[in-house]
């Protein structure tokens, strides 16, 4: 049977290596915004009329700020959808890297950390004398 310890330290190596073969990443989602302008002579504001299409926006949090951009075509759409995506991915990676060093932090023996001469000294005591 495998050491656990071993096999586990094994797996931790993995996902470092997983890790370090992410590409460009980064947080936020893509939302669709569509409705009504504000120009009151357009036809979205027509009775019946179902408003404009959907205009995809990329949102993200910056400096506790939300922000919203806009993409200039399909192809910045579809570049943020890979690197949003891949992003997801180094979150999964991550809570992965945590879990395993955690189990292998129980798993690891205590190592002694006082040598033989320390362990032979008298320790000082802890109690204060009363005063006057």
């Amino acid at each position: 049977m495998p050491n656990p310890l071993s096999a586990l330290e094994s797996r931790r190596a993995n996902l470092l290596q997983s890790l370090l073969q992410l590409g460009d990443f980064r947080p936020g989602s893509i939302t669709g915004t569509g409705g009504r302008c504000g120009n009151p002579r357009c036809h979205c504001h027509r009775e019946g009329d179902p408003g404009h299409a959907p205009h995809p926006r990329l949102t993200y949090k910056s400096k506790g700020k939300t922000v919203t951009e806009s993409f200039p075509d399909d192809d910045a759409q579809r570049k943020a959808e890979r690197e949003i995506a891949e992003f997801r991915r180094f979150q999964q990676l991550s809570r992965d890297f945590v879990a395993v060093n955690e189990q292998i932090c129980r798993l690891r023996p205590v190592e002694q950390s006082l040598t033989p001469e320390e362990k032979k000294r008298p320790k000082r005591s802890t109690r204060r004398f009363a005063g006057k």
